[in-house]
């Protein structure tokens, strides 16, 4: 008869998702992850099979957390000009109260990652996609509302805004101070004007 589990295994996949976040996939090790989600090695292997399958999860459950929440609150808004200066807003905010410099997980992820494992970039090109075409969503609703311009489709002016988002998260990473951060987000803001 199969013992059962004697952990949370959402609480534990959080840790996981902390602990990858922050040292990445390479640089955590098997005795990283035992110390950090407090369970055997066995246990660990007998739920997950290998660091990979881990790893895995963990960046599916961050995709569940984070970006269908961004999702989402793009999904629900009425002014399009106000939802994504808070998108910003809250992303700059977000990277100004990280001590540890983490950045954005999947931004990470896709760094590290995404070029030499398809299965891992197929993850967060997926992610990408979902994201691009919520903003590509509320940039119409923009675009009819009279708020942005209709110089440019709303898909190209969502490529723009995704990339500049992805560029702060990057820079958020590397210390870049919250001022810097600012004027980054209005210059993209701009572009929609």
């Amino acid at each position: 008869m199969a013992r059962p589990k004697e952990f949370d295994e959402d609480e534990l996949l959080e840790k996981a998702v902390n602990l990858f976040w922050k040292k990445g996939y390479h640089a955590t090790s098997a005795q990283d992850l035992v110390d950090a989600l407090g369970i055997n090695r066995s246990s660990l292997y007998n739920t997950y099979t290998d660091k990979k399958t881990l790893f895995t999860k963990s960046l599916k459950q961050y995709q569940l957390k984070q970006t269908n929440a961004m999702i989402a609150m793009l999904g629900k808004a009425d002014d399009a000009k106000k939802v994504l200066k808070q998108i910003f807003t809250d992303l700059i905010q977000e990277s100004a109260d990280d001590t540890f410099l983490k950045g954005c997980f999947m931004v990470n992820t896709a760094v590290e990652l995404a070029g030499i494992d398809a299965e891992i970039g197929d993850i967060v090109n997926k992610n990408n996609k979902s994201v691009e075409d919520a903003l590509t969503k509320i940039i119409e609703k923009g675009q009819h509302d009279g708020q942005f311009s209709t110089k440019n489709d709303a898909r190209t002016y969502a490529r723009f805004i995704f990339g500049n988002i992805t560029a702060i998260k990057v820079a958020a990473r590397s210390g870049t101070p919250k001022e810097t951060l600012e004027d980054m987000a209005e210059i993209a803001l701009s572009a929609l004007k």
